[in-house]
């Protein structure tokens, strides 16, 4: 059994760059010749040392685009089989051939294989995450159990049930599964887990790999497919083959020196959905030397923050200007900032809100569920309470 997905995660540098220059060129030429190209400085492009030239592409920048040119914003797009939405919102293609988001090489590092159940605990509704996995789980010749999110008694039982094997999901909603499956006394067969849409804690790894589970992250968008993965070294993170990875200067499109944390910045290499320079809005910085593993791309350090505050809860994205449509919703709502915690190995959200008169907690709670799609505990305070630092959006979460 060979211990990599494909040849092209062993190529030389010299071969990896000739093959992107090559696509990259490819897709600069599709992005010109598509009505309403966003990319006005294709022409002056050459080759792979012209990247940084051209301007960098932000979600802002798509949902104004998407907007004026729907659905994709004037991003030519082929082999087109789904279309998601994610908020802003923004709307994404997926397609359907092998491994389309790129997610496999990523399942396969993790250990899954032909002959794995794996359970796919990603949503499938609207959003792409659970048919992105789908996808993955069929490019490595796994069985998919398309369980989605939520109805933990079912997923314990079914699990238990046709023996899975295997799980992909976000981090910490494998431990609910594992806490109802002892408690409701069914033995699981889950001993590997691919896990993305969250930080994994080394406290949550460390739980998992007690209960004989060996877990590795990846890193990816909607809109990129995967962008980065573990492999067992467990040293950083490998970027993936189909795409290529800058980190800049938060808020310009200038790289940084090796090692400095700045923005990743992705372009991607995908014919069917070209993105050149899309900014993430993540931190991380690249990582010196090569993989253990043997695997020759570059290294990132993983996720390390957002440039902005965007912030991912429970696997979702919460933006600045999700709180301010919630503040513009309620006429006595003066502020309100959104708080990351965590309880134990859970993600939990907090909204304090500045409102004259006491408010009303209930009415908050309904618009937080229905703006940043996502459940929080409502905290009401008199109006001045707030810090008066800019801040809408706290995480208060250690990632160390």
């Amino acid at each position: 059994m060979s211990e990599y997905y494909d040849a092209l995660e062993v190529r030389s540098a010299d071969e990896r760059r000739a093959d992107q220059e090559a696509a990259f060129l490819s897709q600069v030429r599709r992005v010109r010749e598509a009505p309403g190209s966003y990319l006005a400085e294709a022409d002056e492009v050459r080759g792979l040392d012209d990247l940084a030239r051209l301007p960098v592409l932000r979600k802002s920048d798509l949902v104004r685009r998407q907007k004026e040119n729907p659905p994709f914003g004037g991003v030519p797009v082929s082999n087109l089989a789904h279309v998601f939405q994610s908020p802003g919102p923004i709307y994404e293609p997926g397609g359907v051939s092998r491994d389309w988001w790129r997610m496999g090489r990523g399942l396969f590092a993790a250990g899954i294989r032909e002959g794995d159940i794996v359970q796919n605990c990603f949503s499938y509704h609207l959003t792409p995450a659970g048919m992105m996995f789908e996808n993955a789980i069929r490019a490595v010749g796994a069985v998919s159990v398309p369980a989605g999110v939520g109805q933990t008694a079912l997923q314990v039982r079914a699990a238990h049930d046709i023996g899975t094997t295997a799980y992909v999901g976000t981090p910490d909603y494998l431990k609910v599964i594992l806490d109802r499956a002892e408690a409701d006394g069914l033995a699981l067969k889950i001993t590997r887990a691919a896990v993305g849409g969250g930080a994994l804690f080394p406290s949550l790894r460390q739980e998992y790999a007690d209960r004989g589970i060996t877990c590795l992250q990846g890193y990816g968008t909607a809109d990129l497919g995967s962008i980065a993965y573990e492999s067992p070294a467990m040293e950083g993170m490998i970027v993936d083959e189909g795409v290529i990875v800058e980190i800049v200067r938060p808020g310009t499109g200038d790289p940084v020196e090796e090692g400095e944390v700045g923005e990743v910045v992705v372009t991607t290499l995908n014919p069917d959905y070209p993105l050149i320079r899309f900014a993430t809005g993540d931190l991380s910085a690249v990582l010196p030397g090569q993989s253990p593993c043997g695997r020759t791309n570059m290294r990132i350090k993983g996720w390390m923050g957002r440039a902005d505050q965007t912030t991912k809860i429970k696997g979702m994205f919460v933006r600045p200007e999700q709180v301010a449509d919630f503040v513009a919703r309620h006429a006595e709502v003066r502020r309100a900032r959104v708080i990351a915690a965590r309880e134990g190995e859970s993600d939990v959200m907090l909204v304090r809100v500045e409102a004259e008169g006491g408010g009303d907690a209930d009415a908050y709670a309904a618009s937080v569920a229905e703006i940043l799609k996502l459940r929080g505990k409502i905290e009401v305070v008199a109006p001045g309470s707030l810090p008066n630092d800019g801040l809408v959006i706290e995480d208060t979460r250690s990632y160390d």
